[in-house]
């Protein structure tokens, strides 16, 4: 439309109504901002509903460390009381022991890597939209 107003002067004067350019350029902007405005409460809904997942989810491991914690106590005296048997006390608690910190050391690099792969914490559905939001308002100012 803006190049039909530029090629045909008497456009402004035929009786019909025609944006100006101001108009056109106040109506990109207005929509521009409602644009991003969305695009910001999406991203905010999404990562609202990431931070509940999170927390609850965090809340379970907890409550499973907890009881985690107790079956293993009942596991680590059962196995240094087995290995009493053979052994003097103090070397069977040694070995569990020892068992126990090499099983904790390959869990903490387990958990690192799963922790590596869910950061940086980022709304990706949103940034796909704004991509494609950019994408359209760039294709719309080539034509």
């Amino acid at each position: 439309m803006i190049g039909s107003v530029r090629h045909r002067p008497d456009a402004m004067h035929d009786g019909k109504n025609h944006d100006t350019v101001a108009e056109l350029v106040k109506q990109a902007s207005e929509q521009l901002t409602d644009v991003v405005r969305s695009e910001m409460r999406l991203a905010q809904a999404e990562m609202k509903e990431k931070g509940k997942r999170a927390g609850f989810g965090g809340g379970m491991f907890g409550g499973a460390a907890i009881m985690g914690l107790l079956a293993l106590w009942s596991l680590v005296f059962a196995a240094i009381a087995g290995v009493a048997l053979v052994l003097p006390v103090w070397a069977a608690a040694l070995i569990i022991g020892g068992g126990l910190l090499l099983v904790a050391g390959v869990l903490a690099l387990a958990g690192k890597k799963q922790f590596g792969s869910a950061t940086p914490p980022k709304p990706e559905r949103t940034i796909d939209s704004v991509k494609a939001d950019v994408e359209a308002i760039k294709e719309g100012a080539h034509r």
